[in-house]
């Protein structure tokens, strides 16, 4: 596992971007075939021009453990992944790059190959900026527009699994999803947003994805607040 990481993180240059590749991970503590997934999203942390999100969703909480992070909106989430390609199977591990492309399992070279196409693919849309009235986000003119999200995370966490497939392990997950707040419909014009205040311990993302018809459609841009 150490060698395969160490691989996968050489395949991705350490460079700063001003637009940076979302990734999400689904995940599970109750999935013995996760951990491998878990160390590679851990690794693209590292990484300014990439946004890591480990989402654990919460369908194998009934095979002995219930993951402490679960939740049901992230198990929705997926599933609308794999409606707008037309399926309705989910498993886990399971990454999505842009918001358009998946990778099944912990196969770090497609998901290096998918992060590196993806580079430079959504142009300079969100920067974050701080006025007298707060903190807000600016969005740059985007034709059709799309949903602006504010996701709030836990950058670091431990968690003793006790049961199940994974039990007597010990975890570390990054960049754990612990809110994911819609901020508005955005209808693609320039503009600001205010942003709520952020809460001690977490980091916030703000990201902007096309949503047609309630299908999620490529993640237009995002943006990491200090």
């Amino acid at each position: 596992m150490r060698l395969a990481t160490a691989a996968f993180a050489a395949l991705l240059p350490l460079s700063a971007a001003a637009d940076p590749v979302v990734v999400e991970l689904y995940t599970s503590q109750g999935c013995s075939s996760c951990p491998p997934a878990d160390e590679m999203l851990g690794e693209l942390t590292a990484h300014e021009d990439v946004i890591a999100l480990s989402l654990h969703v919460d369908y194998w909480d009934w095979i002995g453990w219930e993951d402490t992070f679960g939740k049901a909106a992230h198990s929705e989430r997926q599933r609308a992944y794999a409606s707008a390609v037309g399926s309705s199977v989910v498993y886990t591990p399971q990454f999505v790059v842009g918001g358009a492309d998946q990778v099944a399992g912990p196969s770090g070279m497609k998901l290096a190959q998918l992060i590196e196409a993806h580079r430079g693919a959504t142009g300079d849309v969100l920067r974050a900026a701080s006025t007298a009235e707060g903190r807000k986000v600016v969005a740059m003119e985007v034709e059709g527009g799309g949903q602006l999200v504010l996701v709030t995370v836990l950058p670091r966490a431990e968690v003793k699994i006790m049961r199940g497939e994974n039990a007597g392990r010990v975890m570390t997950y990054h960049n754990v999803v612990i809110g994911w707040d819609v901020l508005g419909e955005w209808s693609g014009e320039a503009g600001s947003f205010s942003l709520p205040a952020p809460r001690d311990g977490y980091a916030q993302i703000v990201l902007a994805q096309r949503v047609d018809g309630g299908k999620l459609g490529p993640i237009l841009g995002a943006v990491k607040l200090d």
